[in-house]
């Protein structure tokens, strides 16, 4: 008897095991984590490593050598100059939007899923609506009206994915509502705002930050595309995206033009998408 009690109480210690422990138990994790860091930090410093994107070296189109660790192009760029550059892109409109996507959706699961009745009808059939219409269209009409700004990007890719946050959270509250914490909270006279604030969303936050990171590394890919395009970044700026549709026409003749930004964009996609699977495994557990 009294060991089937430790063996129980040693089955929820481990059960409770903090998330960041399991995680960094994942060799594909910590990877990706050192990537997606080396990023964020050649993001915000790469103007202190001395290099110009921007500047001619007189070379058009030389392969990469000792001088120019991944060539030029075909202005005569140094190209690693040009991928260091582009990641303040990157990592500007995707995650910001992302970021918006993750306030709105959880605010609008919370309400949806707590209140239930018209409201959750109303959201709902509205989410249903948006999504039918194709991301593309939507953000070439967004990106048409109001211009290819940062802050125009940011909003449409945060109001793109706030659908995809917002189900998920309301599926989380709907099985959070039927739990006796909230019941008892109910019963003590509580107010709405404080049963989902400091209740509910506790509990919820978890898969708020595994959808948001899912989300991150296609709102970065949509971002680049965006500038691929040409409906975001315009030349001479060293973004990702727009670098591979510049040099697209070098691909037989100069082919790390282009290889270098893309294999950049996804080491960053995949990273962010290997932390996002890496969490839903120990959310889920």
């Amino acid at each position: 008897m009294i060991a089937d009690i430790v063996n129980a109480d040693s089955a929820r210690v481990a059960g409770r095991r903090p998330m960041w422990s399991m995680l960094v138990r994942r060799p594909a994790f910590v990877i990706s984590a050192v990537v997606v860091l080396a990023w964020v930090i050649v993001a915000v410093g790469w103007r202190s490593f001395g290099v110009e994107p921007f500047a001619d070296s007189g070379v058009r189109l030389a392969p990469p050598g000792a001088e120019h660790w991944f060539g030029t192009d075909r202005i005569g760029r140094d190209v690693f100059a040009r991928v260091l550059a582009g990641a303040e892109s990157a990592l500007l409109v995707g995650p910001l939007g992302t970021a918006l996507a993750a306030a709105l959706g959880t605010v609008l699961g919370l309400i949806a899923g707590y209140h239930r009745g018209w409201l959750d009808q109303l959201i709902t059939r509205a989410f249903d609506a948006f999504v039918a219409i194709p991301a593309v269209i939507f953000l070439i009409v967004i990106v048409g009206a109001f211009g290819s700004r940062p802050g125009v990007l940011i909003l449409a890719i945060g109001v793109l994915f706030t659908p995809g946050i917002a189900r998920v959270v309301r599926a989380e509250v709907l099985v959070e509502m039927g739990k006796d914490y909230v019941t008892s909270a109910e019963v003590q006279g509580e107010r709405s705002a404080r049963v989902l604030w400091a209740e509910i969303l506790p509990n919820v936050w978890p898969q708020v930050v595994v959808q948001a990171t899912l989300s991150l590394g296609a709102a970065v890919f949509v971002a680049a595309s965006l500038s691929f395009l040409g409906l975001a970044a315009a030349p001479p700026s060293a973004d990702w995206g727009l670098a591979v549709n510049e040099n697209r026409a070098y691909l037989q003749g100069a082919p790390w033009t282009l290889a270098f930004p893309a294999l950049a964009l996804a080491s960053l996609v995949v990273s962010v998408a290997l932390i996002g699977d890496a969490l839903t495994e120990v959310v889920r557990r």
